[in-house]
């Protein structure tokens, strides 16, 4: 199981991904499965698709971390299983075809890709770019086993986009 962690952009339009890469008869399909199985009132897990009918491979589970109800925000709706999941789509390509997760193993591998979408992003073009970084980077974090246990506590105070102590 490779657990990654990735983030790009910044202000409403940045994107923040989570991938847990594993197999489909391990604890990682058993997980795909449910989360598909069980979505919940603004959080409805999809498989990401290149284009309808073509899914991206690995196949690719897609949580929203942000509630997404249409009626409140339409453009939260659209962009999330728009922009950001063809984002996701294209950073999961891109990371077959660097080499980052194997062709080989392509099919035999199952995907979960917890993304965040800001409900004030207001660039669509700007969510996908940052989504598709952040899913390479998610990916490329989780092959290399990034960060190391020395790279967090390096790291100095906590602190990200909300926070800064």
């Amino acid at each position: 199981m490779q657990i990654g962690e990735g983030f790009a952009g910044d202000g409403p339009n940045a994107a923040h991904v989570n991938t847990v890469l594993g197999s489909k008869d391990g604890a990682v399909g058993t997980a795909w499965a449910t989360a598909l199985a069980t979505p919940r009132l603004g959080h409805a897990p999809f498989v990401v698709v290149v284009r309808p009918n073509v899914p991206v491979k690995p196949f690719t589970l897609f949580v929203n971390k942000a509630t997404v109800d249409g009626d409140k925000n339409e453009r939260h709706a659209r962009f999330t299983w728009g922009a950001a999941q063809a984002g996701v789509a294209a950073g999961v390509a891109a990371a077959v075809r660097k080499g980052i997760v194997s062709e080989s193993a392509a099919d035999d591998l199952l995907l979960i890709a917890a993304v965040w979408v800001n409900p004030e992003a207001d660039d669509e073009l700007t969510v996908y770019s940052n989504n598709e970084a952040a899913t390479l980077a998610a990916l490329a974090a989780g092959r290399d086993g990034a960060p190391t246990v020395a790279d967090v506590l390096a790291a100095g105070a906590p602190q990200n986009p909300f926070f800064n102590s």
